[in-house]
């Protein structure tokens, strides 16, 4: 059985590899860091069979997006800068890709998010794409690109509600 957990000093950070340089050095050096500093916080998947070994693992942060960055039918709604969850980081071990975990992170991301949204008021989900099929995956969850940045996508919170029910609360 696998389960998320937030990153502790227990978990090898060394060990994971998802083939991406930037996120194995995000992982193994600056995750806890950020933790330390408040600035973000890590969850990693493990296994009940290996706890410390990373299977995956997402980073979620808060951050301001300013209301003209957004698709019009939003922006012509709010005026400013919005307060907003993220995904900062995303990664699955190399041999563990295609075989469904970042789905799990997703879900469990937005699970966060509609916590965080129960105490902070947010307008939605954020996560910037890496790259074209980065952008095609999250597509699939009813991510949105922004206009003038198309790898930038956001979830709003209505449509975090109705996948929150639709996942969580129709068991």
């Amino acid at each position: 059985m696998n389960r998320f957990e937030e990153l502790t000093r227990s978990h090898n950070r060394v060990g994971f590899d998802c083939g991406v340089q930037e996120l194995n050095v995000f992982l193994h050096n600056l995750a806890h860091q950020n933790f330390k500093k408040g600035l973000s916080r890590t969850f990693v998947l493990t296994s009940e069979d290996i706890p410390e070994e990373i299977l995956s693992f997402y980073t979620l942060s808060i951050f301001e997006v300013c209301a003209r960055k957004l698709p019009q039918r939003f922006s012509k709604k709010y005026k400013g800068h919005l307060p907003a969850v993220k995904i900062a980081r995303l990664a699955v071990a190399t041999v563990l890709q295609n075989q469904g975990f970042g789905k799990y992170m997703i879900i469990d991301a937005i699970r966060r998010a509609m916590a965080i949204s129960k105490h902070v008021g947010i307008i939605g989900l954020f996560v910037d794409a890496t790259n074209e099929d980065a952008k095609k995956y999250y597509l699939k969850f009813g991510f949105i690109p922004l206009p003038d940045h198309t790898l930038e996508l956001f979830l709003p919170l209505k449509t975090l509600q109705k996948m929150y029910v639709e996942v969580f609360e129709k068991k």
